[in-house]
Parts: C-alpha cells; structure tokens; sequence
C-alpha cells in the first residue's frame, strides 16, 4: 500500500505548486545550485551520479553497436557553422559568440559549441575518403551552450550536458536503420533503467530539427499533464555532407556523398526522473539509476553492537554489488529517515538493538514506504530481489499514468478538454503546417509526434475538416 503521509513540511506538495515542488527538490535533495550566470547551474555530486549511471548504460549500448567516444572543440568558428543554411537558421537565436580572443578582436568570431554537427562535418571531409571508411560511428559526451531565454534547472539551460552520436554511411539504407536503432536504445534506456515509459514517434516538418530531414524523439509524460522532450534521433540524408563536401568512391569508382544521422539525449533526463517519479517528500529514484541504492541507519547507535553491526550490513551488501551508503553521522534516526526519503534512496535498511535480539533486519522501500523485517541472513538476497521489484512496480505505475492520459480527440472542443485534462490529445491531422499553428494559437499545444502505429480512427482533421492523413499526438510540453 503506498504511503500518502506527508513527511517533509520544507517540499512544496504538488498539487498547491507543482513549479515550486520542483524547485524545492532540486535544491533540497541537493542536485544542483545556481551559479552566477543565470541558466548555468552547478551539478551537484548527487545529480552528477545519475548522469554517470546513465553515461554508463549507453556507453555501454553504444559501444555494442560499434560506436566510438571522441571530443570536439568547445568553439566553432562563425564562417564554419553558416555553411548549413537550415542550420544556422534554427541555431543563430541561441548562440553565445566570442568576438575577443588574447586582447584581440577576431576576425571570424567563436560560437560556443551550441551542436557539433559542422564540426563533425569538416572532420568527415578530411578522413571519409573510401567506401572502406565507412560507415563513422562517433559519439561525444560534453557540455553545450544553447542561450535560453526562459531557463529551469535540468529541464531547460544555457549550458546542459549531452551525449551526441553523429555517423555517416554509405548507403540511405543503413542511416535510415542507424536513425531508429539509436531511438530504439534510447527507449531501452527508459524502460529498462529509468522506469519511464516514453511515446516515440516522428516530429512534424514544423517540429523537426534544423538540417534534418527526419527527426524522432522520445516523449515522456510528466504529473501535471505536460510532455518533455526526453531525446532526438535525425536523419540528415545527405544535406550536411554536400554542404561540407564530403565524398568517397564508391564501390563502383565513382564519387559518392555519404549519407548522415545524429542522435542525443540531455541531463534534461533528470528532470524527467524528477517529474515522473518524485512525491510530496522529495525524489523516488528508480534503483538502476539511483546513486545510492540502500542506505543503512542504525537506530540507537549510541547502544552496544549496533554501529558494528551496521557496518557489518554495509559491508554485507557492498559485497554484493550494491551501491550502499551507511549514515552513522550523530543525526537522529528521524532525519536520516527523512533526508534520505528526500534522496529517494531506494531501499531503508534499519538496524537497532532489538532488531539484532531478534537476528533480523528492517527494511523500507521508498516507493510505497512498505516495511518489511527479514532474518539477517535473507537480508542481501531480499535487497537484490527488491531492486528489480521496485523499478517493475515505478515502471508500472508511471506506464499506468501514460496510458490514462492519451485521449482520442475528434474536434477542437475534445481536444481543448483533453487537454485541459492533461497529456496527449491523439488526433487525426491533415498533414497542413497551418492546421498545427492554429491548434498551437488556440491552446499553447504542439504536435509532439507521429506516433509509429498510425492507426486511423477518423476521416477528417478536426481544425480544417478536410480529409486527415496522420494520427498526431498533441500536448502542452516543457
């Protein structure tokens, strides 16, 4: 049974101030801090250790796929990104530009890398000589500079951090395969580490990134009814590549231009993690990307056998590959319960002095604050068993959230009602730009996606009444 008590009086609860709560956990389960620059946060060690448990799952997943770490400069130079029209279209609002280097002023000013598709372009001219160069699977981890205007912590910065994969191949065939292998794995990663459900599906010409000529995203569905953007896959085609040049010979001898695609996700994933899963006492951490998956409080620590016996259970669960924390701090048992609520720590383990009469073990679980006392010696093997259990039951809950909150919409009055509700308004659409601007106008909703089951359940665009083409998902959205 989950556990409805309100703990922690310092959170805003959601449903009087939804914006604040999350203000009041980021700041207060200590994940980030301002800096001085507005939109330019502090990632605190709490918030980098996620980051670094989801570098460690793609990694992982990229390197399976034969994809390559490697690193661009911070800068490009003005004259380099301008050589993709589209591109510097969608990116010059968003640009931070360095026009003094060394005292001196520069002729062709700095762009803080913003997005590195031109850098990756001008690397690819020189190397991509031969069919037998391809294809280039290339994937970088860093920090970009996008200048923001509006900005919230993880959701929304001047400065985030990202992985983005850029790759180029020798056939339309195979970046087109590269292009939905890569969303693929991005889904995995919310399925099977972040316990989000995301919608997929293709964006709209309106909606696609700049230079592409496909774009896919991933979609995630957050308490007060708004999607977040949680990551993009881009077919480029061969736009970039005729832009910069880029040839090889081909099997036949002749000259060829490669075909390209990019993909990114953002520590935008942690507000994600945040939204889905966080209540009125702070996060709720799924326990594959949770920093610390068991914390162990002695209670009564002042009392004989108790500190030894948890450091015992500590040690106990260390060896078992659990990311384990033991608090033997001076703090009372009530605050480290508290704080480390707030943490969303997964998994409470309570020893104390009757526990160990007893030979047995407390433990809590975060996600519905069910205790359960096991003997000592289940104790590694129960924590084990729960992690799986817990990430099921987060997954489930949020999916269940998800799947109430798709609402098939056959005029503008359901779909203003749908969207009152909260979360997506699944729509038939015509496919006119004009039709989704006018839907935006009215209600501040974009198309989100073209979800990939394009199961028609109407004939007629609700804006224009003309024949519809598309099954489109709308939402308010971060």
């Amino acid at each position: 049974m989950e556990n409805k008590q309100i703990k922690n009086q310092a959170i805003t609860r959601q449903e009087d101030d939804f914006a604040q709560w999350y203000t009041d956990v980021v700041k207060k389960a200590e994940l980030m801090d301002y800096s001085s620059v507005k939109g330019f946060i502090i990632y605190r060690p709490y918030s980098y250790a996620i980051w670094e448990e989801i570098q460690n799952y793609l990694n992982k997943r990229f390197k399976e796929t034969g994809h390559e770490n490697v690193y661009m400069p911070t800068v490009i130079p003005t004259s380099l990104l301008q050589r993709e029209k589209d591109h510097i279209e969608g990116f010059a609002p968003e640009c931070l530009i360095a026009n003094i280097g060394g005292g001196q002023q520069l002729d062709d000013p700095l762009i803080i890398t913003p997005t590195s598709e031109t850098l990756f372009c001008e690397h690819y001219q020189k190397i991509i000589k031969s069919y037998r160069d391809l294809p280039k699977l290339y994937n970088q981890w860093r920090s970009v500079v996008r200048w923001e205007k509006t900005t919230r912590p993880f959701l929304r910065g001047a400065e985030f951090l990202w992985q983005e994969g850029h790759t180029m191949h020798e056939t339309e065939e195979e970046a087109r395969t590269e292009t939905l292998k890569m969303l693929e794995i991005y889904d995995d990663l919310g399925r099977d580490v972040l316990a989000i459900p995301f919608m997929k599906g293709r964006k709209t010409e309106k909606e696609k990134f700049a230079g592409a000529l496909e774009t896919y995203s991933i979609e995630a569905l957050m308490p007060d009814g708004k999607a977040l953007q949680s990551g993009t896959t881009h077919y480029f085609g061969q736009g970039f590549a005729k832009a910069f040049d880029i040839q090889f010979q081909g099997r036949d001898g002749k000259l060829e231009n490669p075909y390209q695609t990019s993909w990114g996700v953002s520590t935008r994933l942690l507000g994600a993690i945040i939204m889905v899963h966080g209540d009125d006492n702070g996060l709720v951490l799924p326990p594959y990307v949770a920093p610390v998956q068991a914390v162990v409080i002695p209670v009564a620590q002042q009392k004989p056998g108790v500190i030894p016996a948890a450091r015992e259970l500590e040690k106990l669960l260390r060896e078992a590959g659990i990311r384990v924390k033991l608090d033997e701090s001076d703090k009372t048992p009530g605050w480290k319960f508290s704080e480390y609520e707030m943490k969303g720590v997964p998994i409470r383990v309570e020893i104390g002095p009757r526990d160990i009469e007893n030979g047995v073990v407390t433990l809590a679980k975060r996600n519905t604050g069910e205790k359960i006392s096991v003997k000592k010696e289940d104790m590694v093997e129960t924590v084990k068993n729960l992690i799986p259990q817990i990430h099921k039951e987060m997954y489930e809950k949020a999916y269940k959230y998800l799947l109430e909150h798709v609402t098939e919409v056959k005029d503008l009055k359901e779909l203003d009602k749908a969207l009152e509700k909260g979360g997506y308004a699944k729509m038939m659409w015509c496919g006119d730009e004009a039709c989704e601007n006018k839907i935006k106008e009215l209600t501040t909703a974009t198309a989100r996606c073209l979800p990939f089951n394009q199961m028609a359940f109407g004939d007629t665009c609700p804006v224009c009444g003309k024949k519809a083409k598309k099954v489109v998902l709308f939402a308010k959205a971060y």
